[in-house]
């Protein structure tokens, strides 16, 4: 009978689904973090993991462990080739959260362009005359680069188009397989989208080096607003610090950072032109429960031999028989 570790709080749907079955047994942690989690992995077959990390020492000790899923689609927490050393499949869900990521893109870039926090600010302090400055810009007939054309940034595609916004779109693995949206248009390359762009927001994976450096925000207008709901890492956060504090980015709104949570003293706290959220783009009520339930019942496909192949991101089998 496989036992299942589930390492995070979820969404009690996703726990009812273990709850129901007589065929396997789980322990069920809900701190997200490494330490709260890895005494109990030497008896783990398969492991449900939220965001906290997953070390290659950890993976060590998982003498039995065959499956991880992980209740979302990201995965650079995860030590893949520990995994892939051992054949453990990692899967991931699917296409459960590309919507909520979307929508929350969509928040930042409208908060960014209004100025929501001073507005906010200006109300609260009585300093009616704020309206008079006319800081607040539209997204109407605005052009739009999304860095990163899949699910999430076609969704935001579509919102963006509702707002009367000129989308494009930048994504050299989709150019080089075949555009997926015969109405946004490729931009050529990543400097010529970003020159042209007045707001841009970022839906691309995390690679070895950020996606918008230093070079790529010195290519944005000073005028543009950058949204970021990716992952922590895909823009550096740094050279975003310097592109705000010296006026070269008119505004930000993130969803992520390079340490989450990011310190006390992050400089982006005392900027009140941008827009901060705490990693909950993919974290709506709605979405938390198809993630709870999409990540348990990968782990329960895999021991049944149902797994779908398409789910699983590296080489291990998706038949646990």
């Amino acid at each position: 009978m496989p036992h299942i570790l589930v390492a995070g709080e979820l969404h009690p749907s996703g726990i009812e689904l273990l709850r129901e079955r007589s065929d396997v047994t789980f322990d069920y942690v809900r701190e997200v973090s490494e330490p709260s989690y890895a005494p109990l992995i030497d008896a783990a077959d398969g492991l449900v993991i939220r965001t906290q990390p997953l070390s290659a020492e950890t993976v060590k000790r998982a003498a039995r462990l065959r499956i991880v899923s992980r209740h979302g689609v990201g995965y650079d927490s995860v030590d893949l080739p520990s995994l892939d050393e051992r054949g453990i499949a990692l899967a991931v869900v699917g296409d459960v959260n590309s919507v909520s990521v979307a929508e929350q893109a969509m928040m930042l870039l409208l908060a960014a362009a209004k100025r929501v926090i001073r507005s906010d600010r200006a109300v609260r302090d009585g300093d009616w005359g704020w309206r008079n400055r006319l800081e607040s810009i539209e997204l109407w007939r605005k052009r739009l680069l999304i860095v990163g054309f899949g699910r999430s940034g076609r969704h935001l595609a579509r919102m963006a188009t509702g707002f009367g916004m000129d989308v494009r779109a930048f994504d050299p693995f989709l150019a080089d397989r075949g555009w997926p949206d015969e109405s946004v248009s490729p931009v050529a390359s990543l400097p010529e989208g970003l020159a042209r762009a007045d707001y841009v927001s970022v839906h691309a994976p995390k690679g070895d080096r950020p996606v918008i450096g230093a070079a790529e925000l010195a290519m944005m207008k000073p005028t543009a607003v950058l949204v970021n709901t990716a992952r922590g890492g895909v823009v550096d956060e740094s050279a975003l610090i310097a592109a705000l504090s010296g006026e070269r980015l008119a505004a930000a709104g993130l969803d992520v950072f390079d340490d989450e949570p990011p310190s006390p003293g992050n400089p982006l706290f005392a900027m009140d032109r941008v827009i901060l959220s705490p990693h909950i783009a993919g974290l709506t009520a709605e979405c938390a429960e198809r993630m709870a339930v999409a990540s348990v019942q990968n782990v329960l496909d895999f021991f049944a031999g149902r797994l779908d192949p398409a789910l699983v991101v590296n080489g291990g089998l998706a038949d646990g028989r």
